[in-house]
């Protein structure tokens, strides 16, 4: 086992990290010019049952920062296992992220990514700044889950199946 010191290990840091699995998601929301923006996050948990809050991260070397710091509204599309090809495509910098992709509009006019295991429409309710990321938190004001669908789970720097119930 590795543990940190002095000559903190980044690359260390980032594979005890990658033992704690995570849901994928994609966070969308519409810049001030009404087009769509939509980035791959993992850094999503819930904060608050009373009121409903969420929270997410974002890098502030990240080009899309400006506009979710912006944005009155967001949603978190979690992925279903089926959609490991989003997932990829949202967490690049590549224009046209939306292009031949079923898309809905939630409230304030926020883009739905089509087949997700569930979503989380959000107006935006606090950020704040956390060293090299700013922290966005959303009161979530709809909600829906499609329990067929698996969600999709990173872990160890790759996808995996969900498997079995253990009991």
């Amino acid at each position: 086992m590795t543990t940190a010191s002095a000559g903190f290990d980044a690359r260390g840091f980032r594979d005890a990290l990658g033992c704690f699995p995570t849901g994928v998601t994609v966070v969308t929301a519409l810049r001030a010019s009404g087009a769509f923006v939509g980035v791959t996050v993992s850094s999503f948990n819930a904060l608050s049952l009373e009121p409903p809050l969420v929270l997410w991260s974002l890098s502030t070397a990240s080009p899309s920062l400006e506009a979710f710091a912006q944005a009155s509204h967001f949603a978190v599309n979690i992925l279903a296992e089926e959609q490991v090809d989003i997932s990829r495509r949202f967490a690049t910098s590549a224009p046209h992220k939306f292009a031949r992709l079923e898309v809905h509009e939630g409230i304030g006019g926020v883009p739905l990514l089509g087949g997700c295991a569930a979503y989380l429409e959000c107006r935006a309710y606090a950020q704040h700044s956390g060293g090299d990321h700013v922290l966005f938190i959303g009161h979530v004001e709809r909600y829906a889950c499609d329990r067929t669908r698996r969600p999709l789970v990173f872990a160890r720097g790759r996808y995996v199946a969900t498997g079995a119930e253990i009991r």
